[in-house]
């Protein structure tokens, strides 16, 4: 939290940290995931700019679970700009479909989808049978975040 806090709502001090995150070794990235995140949720404006790096980073065979966890779960407190939206939901997908991805990162990747989902309602039918097939396999974790997309996302 000192990281986070010592980044605050400062761009330049933000993009360092995101340079370490990008190019550190293995461990040092590792690590630089979780304050990036929590950066994210403090000032969610402050990674639009770097979002297309990140995004392509997290494309990367190979990354950490907890790159990924962490790198996901920050995509939850931005707005996606819609020329990233495609990208985002192509990735989340992908993560949603692995049963071998660890439940954080299905979980977040529900909750990006269903924010992505929101502004583009085709998507929702595709979200909820890929949930809705997946719920009688999931752990409880992954149950009640299933349940609660699929409650947002089904017109009332």
């Amino acid at each position: 939290m000192k990281i986070v806090d010592y980044v605050g709502d400062n761009p330049t001090r933000l993009k360092v940290l995101v340079d370490v995150f990008l190019t550190g070794p293995y461990r040092i990235t590792q690590r630089a995931a979780w304050p990036l995140s929590y950066c994210a949720e403090r000032e969610p404006k402050l990674i639009i700019p770097h979002l297309k790096t990140i995004l392509n980073y997290l494309k990367k065979p190979g990354i950490h679970d907890a790159v990924k966890r962490n790198t996901v779960r920050l995509l939850q407190f931005i707005e996606i700009p819609k020329r990233h939206q495609g990208q985002v939901a192509d990735i989340c997908f992908g993560y949603l479909q692995d049963p071998k991805e660890p439940v954080a990162i299905r979980a977040f990747s529900m909750t990006v989808l269903a924010s992505i989902a929101r502004q583009n309602p085709d998507l929702r039918q595709e979200l909820a049978i890929l949930i809705e097939d997946q719920l009688p396999f999931g752990s409880p974790a992954f149950v009640s975040r299933g349940r609660k997309v699929l409650k947002e996302i089904r017109p009332s």
